[in-house]
């Protein structure tokens, strides 16, 4: 059974109807106790920073995603969550992987970083099982999160960043794979399978 996290964010119906697409049995969840059940753990997000982490620990579940050892996936808000700090609002996060969000200089390009841009693997990663390396996913960030020890891919608009990020049972993906077709479809079913 899958643990959706219900973190408030807006992606979270188009994440529903990916895992149904799967057949995949989920349940979307703000309880603890389910999720820490659950084999694997979505966390999905579309928003800011700050509200995301007050959600959490308004619902209490701070310490219970910090916890978990079962496959644990962020998207998009989700996977940045899974970082220390946030340069937008200042915001404190999981503290998963040791690092700072930061936002995309807007000076020579559009912010937020908007479309299909290519993932390229930097380290062996399951996620990756059957994608050839710089597919494409869709995108829609203004913060992302600097390369380091727990980058398995990136991505370049205007400076290199982190676009899949793993340590230990914790996985992240700054794209949208349940809006970016067969390859988003084949990197969920992925995750699904660990």
């Amino acid at each position: 059974m899958i643990a959706i996290v219900d973190s408030g964010g807006a992606n979270l119906a188009s994440v529903i109807f990916a895992i149904e697409r799967l057949n995949a049995a989920y349940v979307f969840t703000s309880d603890a106790g389910q999720i820490r059940k659950a084999s694997h753990v979505i966390l999905p997000g579309v928003g800011a920073a700050g509200s995301a982490m007050r959600t959490l620990r308004q619902k209490g579940l701070v310490e219970c995603l910090q916890n978990l050892t079962q496959p644990v996936l962020g998207i998009c808000l989700g996977m940045q969550l899974l970082f220390a700090h946030s340069e937008e609002g200042g915001a404190d996060m999981l503290g998963i992987m040791p690092a700072t969000i930061t936002k995309f200089d807007d000076t020579n390009q559009t912010v937020p970083h908007t479309g299909w841009n290519n993932v390229s693997q930097v380290r062996q990663n399951p996620l990756f099982k059957g994608l050839a390396d710089n597919a494409y996913f869709y995108f829609v960030h203004s913060f992302y999160a600097p390369e380091g020890a727990y980058t398995a891919a990136r991505t370049e608009y205007g400076v290199r960043f982190s676009s899949i990020v793993a340590s230990d049972n914790f996985f992240g993906c700054q794209f949208h794979p349940e809006r970016s077709g067969a390859a988003g479809a084949q990197l969920l079913q992925n995750f699904v399978r660990l």
